[in-house]
């Protein structure tokens, strides 16, 4: 497994934040969109793939979205050992919304950052 770049780090450390602020501010589309960019970012490293759906559960229990927080519930057991053994579904956005195992594509701008990365992107 290759380590994470810094770039890819700072990306999603900005994108939490600020989907922090935006769940606080209730302003979910925002905090959404960002952690679902978050989220195809980590995948393929154990940890901050975890702390992107615990973020995610946060945001879900923040709405009170039932639906949200038993799928982060049950992402948050199986996404880290799916990361650890590499098998997870590529562009995957990680809301309780889609599949959990469905891969999707990945936005040319993400795409980018993952290949700069040595990561696969489909």
């Amino acid at each position: 497994m290759r380590s994470m770049t810094s770039e890819i780090r700072e990306v999603i450390r900005q994108n939490l934040a600020l989907a922090r602020t935006a769940r606080d501010n209730r302003k979910w589309e925002l905090c959404w969109s960002l952690l679902e960019d978050a989220h195809v970012l980590s995948q393929p490293w154990v940890w901050p793939h975890m702390r992107v759906h615990a973020a995610m559960l946060a945001a879900g229990w923040r709405a009170r979205d039932a639906r949200e927080v038993r799928g982060q519930l049950l992402r948050l057991l199986a996404g880290g050992p799916a990361s650890a053994v590499r098998r997870y579904p590529t562009g995957n956005t990680g809301r309780a919304r889609v599949s959990a195992i469905q891969p999707m594509p990945i936005r040319p701008d993400l795409a980018e950052v993952l290949a700069r990365a040595g990561q696969p992107t489909t």
